[in-house]
C-alpha cells in the first residue's frame, strides 16, 4: 500500500507543483514564490495543500522568518531539483533536434558531387551547428540508390539507373560534371594548349571500367570524332592506384574536374597537371536524390539546403 501511494504521489505531481517547491525553499515566503511561479497567493497555497495530503505530511514548518523544509520537504525539493532538471535538458534537446542544430546526417554521393557539393556543405553545417553527426559514403549510383531505398542514406547525389521508377524518388538536378584529364607536369602534352583526343592515343591510360558516367564519356567523346578509343588501358576505380601510375609515367586519368582540381592543389601530396582539351568532355548529370516516402529530419534538412546553397 506504501509503494503505491507513492506512485500515485508521484504521478499526480506536475512540473508547476515542483517548480513552487522549489521556489518557496528558495524564498522561505509563500508570497514570493507564489509570484515567481506565475501564480496568486490562494493558488499556491491550495498547490502546496494538496501536495502535503499526497505526500502524507507537511513539507514546510512554518518559523517568524519564513518557511523551512521538513525532512519530507527536504526529500521532496531535492528529487523535484533533479526531475526539472531533466525536463529542462529534455526540452533543449528536443528544441536541438527539431531547430537540426543536433542529429545524425547519413549522405550518399558519387565521387565528384561528394568532393564539390557534399564537402563544401558539411563545412557550412559545422560551422553553424557541430554537433550534428555526418556520415558521408561516396559510390556508384547503383550503390547509392540501393542504400537510399533501404534507409542507408538520408538524401544521395547520384544519377538515376534505369532500372528504378522515378516517381519514387524525389529530385533535382546537380551540377553538370566535365571530365579532366590529370597527367604529372613531365608529361609531354602538358602545358600544351587545345590538346586534340587524336594526340592522346598513343599514350597509356588508367580508366575506371564500364559501365561508370567517366568511362562512358570519354569513350563517347572519341566515338563523335570517328576515332578509336584509347587501345592502351588500365581498367581501375582505384585512385591510390592512379596516383601510383600518375607518379611515374605518362598516363593520362580521367577525373571529374571537382577530384582533379583538388589533386592538382596537392591533395594527398600528389604534384599533378590538367590537360588543356580543344573540345570538353561533358559526364552526363547527377541529380540531389530523395526518397519520396520518407521525410528528412531537421538535421538532414539543414544539410540539404547547405548543398542548394553550393549548387
Amino acid at each position: 500500500m506504501i509503494c503505491g501511494a507513492a506512485m500515485d504521489f508521484a504521478n499526480r505531481l506536475r512540473p508547476s507543483h515542483l517548480a513552487l517547491l522549489m521556489r518557496i525553499a528558495e524564498t522561505g515566503q509563500l508570497q514570493r514564490a507564489a509570484q515567481m511561479a506565475a501564480m496568486s497567493q490562494p493558488a499556491a497555497s491550495r498547490v502546496l495543500a494538496e501536495i502535503e495530503a499526497r505526500a502524507g505530511g507537511a513539507l514546510f514548518e512554518r518559523h517568524p522568518k519564513g518557511m523551512r523544509p521538513t525532512a519530507l520537504g527536504a526529500l521532496c525539493i531535492r528529487h523535484a531539483k533533479v526531475i526539472l532538471e531533466e525536463y529542462g535538458a529534455l526540452e533543449e534537446e528536443a528544441r536541438r533536434v527539431t531547430s537540426g542544430e543536433t542529429g545524425r546526417v547519413r549522405v550518399g554521393a558519387v565521387t565528384g558531387p561528394a568532393v564539390g557539393l557534399v564537402m563544401p556543405a558539411v563545412r557550412q553545417v559545422r560551422a553553424e551547428a557541430p554537433d550534428i553527426e555526418m556520415t558521408i559514403g561516396v559510390g556508384t549510383s547503383n550503390e547509392l540508390v540501393r542504400g537510399l531505398v533501404d534507409g542507408h542514406y538520408d538524401f544521395i547525389i547520384a544519377r538515376l539507373p534505369p532500372n528504378h521508377d522515378s516517381r519514387d524518388f524525389r529530385l533535382h538536378p546537380a551540377r553538370n560534371e566535365t571530365v579532366s584529364l590529370l597527367v604529372r607536369p613531365q608529361h609531354p602534352l602538358a602545358g600544351r594548349r587545345e590538346v586534340t583526343l587524336a594526340e592522346l592515343l598513343e599514350h597509356e591510360w588508367v580508366v575506371q571500367e564500364l559501365p561508370s558516367p567517366i568511362r562512358q564519356a570519354v569513350e563517347a567523346a572519341f566515338h563523335s570524332q570517328t576515332l578509336d578509343t584509347p587501345p592502351r588501358v588500365t581498367n581501375s576505380s582505384s585512385l591510390l592506384v592512379v596516383l601510383a601510375l600518375l607518379e611515374s609515367t605518362d598516363t593520362i586519368a580521367p577525373q571529374t574536374r571537382e577530384v582533379a582540381q583538388m589533386l592538382a592543389h596537392g591533395a594527398l601530396g600528389a604534384k599533378l597537371v590538367e590537360l588543356h582539351l580543344a573540345e570538353p568532355i561533358m559526364v552526363s548529370p547527377c541529380f540531389i536524390i530523395q526518397n519520396r516516402f520518407r521525410p528528412l529530419h531537421s538535421a538532414a534538412e539543414r544539410l540539404l539546403r547547405a548543398v542548394f546553397d553550393h549548387l
